[in-house]
């Protein structure tokens, strides 16, 4: 029997393309599956008001081709969706990567042949694919998820889930809107749609630690400057915990005096991007204490921006420390709650009892409203995954062996499920997204090439391996305070018929040591590799 592809890719995301464009220069056969009717993942699907980067724009490119970043100009330092989306499609134009992908496709599952040696996946319409090599390259927040709460079938109105939001324009002017979430996307989302609502109705389980994007445009002369620097950014990028330019501060939090500490955190909340999280005090993410004080920084910010005191204390976080979930970064998000068209309601005091065809009813009382807006999340991580029948060796069941969280050597190989490759999964070195989905592709391409030059039909792992791996993420990740906290870093934020403890689901060692431990891994001549 011979395969039809060398080579399948599930996704055409930022890691897929990629993917797509290191198989293709092998001379492999290689298709790549995705469900969207066109390129670009999240940043295909994420088209809400408000959407954009976090990550420094010109530290997100791909940096594969000199000739792309010198092409391709950024016009603001945080791109907003519409631009990223232009980015990837030129990107997929320029390397001709759409003939290599199958748009508007489902993978309901894949299955492993062992008589065979060979991936067989089948479509949510019925057509079938086989392949020597599977790479899932799904994403990290992919799969969304709704609420838990009775009724929703029932609403008449318009509702959207914000991974969801339509193609076509939204007309939100003058309407009366409910959103559920105030996690990273609604913050982005709430500040632009107050603008032009008739009323806008936050519904809010937990606050969040936010603080300000500072967003500015890039001019020409800015742009040529930062072209000019590409070997250094990138170069910083690779020698930072979490690829960023933010590096951490060398310094413990009590090593300096309170007027110290306090001036550079006022530094840090004055500059762009992530530099308030990823280079902030060594012990701030470690030391309770340290992260006390630091969150008390922020939460006087808070009270300093929201006129209401009652509501301010509503919007500071009482159950987890500054930077132990993933830090949303805002424009004029706390100022949105001065405005008189804008209402919060906590979910605590007031519970969501049901949606009703009107809007939502709570506890006090019904709301009606126009259009209900779903800012509630993604199963992170693994839910894309697991939203596949992925099955090896005797039928065993990935999301079975993954029901208590994900086992993986290095991220990228699973015990009894031979030639699939993962790009980008759990126990994988996460973090500024492209810098870190481009070595995990480079690495899953040198493993295919190997087992390929040296004609080798399977490419397995052992369970010893995948338990030591996930061992060793695991106390990677002791004594981290995110690591204690519920959130979509740990897997916890699914629908409530699957209730998660918090579970560590990345490599918590920093993507440099990551990089060091899998560049061993090949040197050694791939140990814990087995091919056959």
């Amino acid at each position: 029997m011979s395969t039809e592809y060398d080579v399948i890719i599930v996704g055409a995301g930022v890691a897929g393309l990629y993917q797509i464009h290191k198989i293709k220069e092998m001379g492999l056969k290689v298709r790549c599956l995705e469900a969207a009717p066109k390129i670009g993942g999240t940043w295909y699907w994420n088209r809400y008001p408000g959407a954009r980067f976090d990550s420094e724009s010109w530290t997100y490119g791909y940096s594969f081709s000199k000739e792309l970043l010198e092409e391709w100009d950024w016009t603001e330092d945080f791109s907003p969706q519409p631009e990223t989306e232009k980015y990837l499609n030129y990107v997929a134009d320029k390397f001709d990567l759409k003939s290599s992908i199958d748009f508007n496709t489902m993978v309901k599952s894949a299955h492993f042949d062992e008589k065979e040696s060979l991936w067989n996946l089948t479509t949510e319409e019925g057509k079938k694919y086989t392949c020597r090599f599977f790479v899932p390259a799904v994403g990290i927040l992919s799969a969304a998820v709704m609420p838990d709460i009775p009724g929703v079938e029932t609403y008449k109105g318009i509702s959207y889930h914000t991974h969801k939001w339509p193609q076509s324009e939204v007309d939100l002017t003058g309407k009366r809107v409910g959103i559920i979430g105030t996690g990273a996307t609604a913050v982005q989302i709430i500040p632009e749609i107050a603008k032009i609502v008739g009323n806008l109705t936050v519904f809010q389980r937990t606050p969040n630690w936010c603080t300000p994007l500072h967003n500015k445009k890039i001019p020409k002369d800015r742009m040529e400057q930062i072209k000019k620097n590409y070997d250094e950014i990138l170069e910083l990028c690779t020698q930072t915990p979490g690829c960023y330019i933010h590096s951490t501060d060398p310094r413990s939090t009590f090593e300096v005096s309170d007027e110290e500490r306090t001036a550079f955190w006022e530094k840090l909340y004055a500059e762009p991007g992530f530099g308030i999280w990823q280079g902030n005090f060594k012990d701030m993410l470690t030391d309770r204490t340290a992260n006390t004080m630091m969150s008390e920084f922020l939460a006087e910010k808070i009270r300093g921006r929201v006129n209401d005191p009652i509501l301010a204390e509503k919007l500071i976080p009482k159950d987890h420390g500054f930077g132990t979930r993933r830090v949303p970064q805002e424009t004029g998000y706390y100022e949105t709650y001065n405005k008189e068209n804008v209402q919060l309601i906590d979910i605590n005091e007031n519970p969501i009892l049901e949606i009703i065809p009107e809007g939502i009813r709570t506890k006090e009382g019904d709301i009606e409203l126009d259009i209900i807006i779903y800012a509630t999340g993604f199963d992170a991580i693994t839910g894309a995954f697991e939203r596949i029948d992925i099955k090896g060796i005797n039928g065993k069941e990935l999301r079975e062996l993954w029901d208590d969280g994900p086992v993986t050597y290095l991220g990228v190989l699973v015990a009894d499920f031979p030639n699939m490759f993962i790009c980008m999964g759990p126990h994988s070195g996460l973090g500024n997204y492209t810098r870190t989905a481009e070595y995990s592709v480079e690495w899953v391409s040198d493993l295919i090439s190997h087992a390929v030059q040296n004609d080798k039909r399977n490419v397995q792992t052992s369970e010893l391996a995948m338990d030591e791996w996930t061992n060793h993420v695991l106390s990677l990740g002791e004594g981290l305070l995110m690591n204690e906290i519920g959130s979509w870093m740990t897997g916890v934020n699914r629908n409530l018929a699957h209730k998660r403890k918090p579970r560590i689901m990345r490599y918590s060692g920093g993507h440099p040591a990551y990089r060091e431990f899998c560049d061993k891994v090949k040197e050694d001549g791939y140990r814990h590799i087995v091919f056959s």
